[in-house]
């Protein structure tokens, strides 16, 4: 059941506004997701008040589901922008937001299957996180002023090939594989969310609870965060600003990913954001098989001296 509020899903038919009742309605609007939505100049507003095409179960529409940001333009990363993860990775508290863009190539959706880039990457992270849609252009923007620019929240998983950050110090490299910037599954409306300074993320791993925090423990809070970014910066209305991970992600655990792993990261009032994660094959398109969790459901472990580099970014 989604949170109150205008909450929006994108599906190959267009997008459709979740109604509290399990059911959404097909809008009657031209855009194809929500970025582009937004870059029309009107907010999310026409949403709000568009007629329905149609009224469906929201359950009837899980396999039409796509990606409800895959235009947008810029997706903006920070590292290491929780209180627990420079505690859990043992990192002095940065004294400024260390930024990084991720390629818009990398996008992925609800319910994707994402191949593991084994010839290239041993190390593959999942990072659940709050992503912030913005709304309004945002150029040396005031902190007190932030949030009115923001349009919405979703999930995200900010993927990362950890010892490709440690190889090239490149965080775009080690977090554009393709899949590696999985966003969605709904986008829900900034009025709907209840308390903006404490916003929950949960990811779990096979349905093990990984990683759970708010972001109250954020260590740039989000009107700093996008004040910073804004003063070197233009956001632009459907581009997208990841807040960090908390702790417990597969370096901090000593553990990645493996083919066959499930991740599911759930934030705020959003719909949870499921990804699935295959083997390569030799062409470097996805297979299904090989599962290569161990009996237990666990990843094997990786060596603790295997996660500690020299990167700024490699625990973000």
């Amino acid at each position: 059941m989604s949170a109150p509020g205008l909450q929006l899903l994108a599906t190959r038919r267009g997008l459709a506004r979740i109604c509290g009742d399990g059911t959404v309605e097909l809008l009657d609007l031209p855009y194809r997701d929500v970025a582009e939505l937004l870059r029309a100049g009107g907010g999310l507003a026409p949403a709000a008040t568009a007629p329905a095409r149609d009224r469906l179960p929201l359950d009837s529409v899980t396999a039409e589901l796509v990606a409800p940001l895959g235009s947008t333009r810029a997706v903006w990363g920070v590292g290491l922008n929780y209180h627990c993860k420079a505690r859990a990775a043992g990192r002095a508290v940065p004294t400024e937001p260390v930024l990084y863009l991720k390629s818009a190539s990398a996008g992925s959706g609800p319910d994707a299957t994402v191949a593991l880039p084994s010839s290239i990457s041993t190390q593959p992270d999942y990072e659940g996180e709050i992503a912030l849609v913005i709304g309004a252009r945002m150029h040396r923007t005031p902190a007190e002023h932030a949030w009115s620019h923001v349009a919405a929240i979703t999930a995200a998983n900010d993927l990362t090939a950890r010892d490709v950050m440690a190889a090239s110090a490149n965080p775009t490299l080690a977090k554009s594989f393709p899949g590696f910037g999985a966003l969605g599954t709904s986008v829900l409306d900034i009025a709907a969310v209840a308390d903006r300074d404490a916003i929950e993320v949960r990811t779990t791993v096979n349905g093990e609870v990984r990683q759970q925090a708010t972001s109250a423990d954020l260590i740039f809070p989000v009107p700093q965060l996008l004040a910073w970014i804004t003063k070197y910066v233009i956001l632009e209305p459907g581009d997208v600003v990841l807040t960090g991970t908390p702790a417990g992600t597969g370096q901090d655990r000593g553990c990645f990913l493996r083919p066959g792993d499930l991740v599911e990261v759930s934030v705020g009032g959003v719909l949870p954001l499921r990804t699935r994660f295959c083997a390569e094959t030799p062409d470097g398109e996805i297979s299904d098989d090989e599962p290569a969790a161990t009996s237990d459901g666990a990843p094997d472990a990786v060596a603790p001296s295997l996660l500690r580099t020299e990167s700024p970014l490699t625990d973000d």
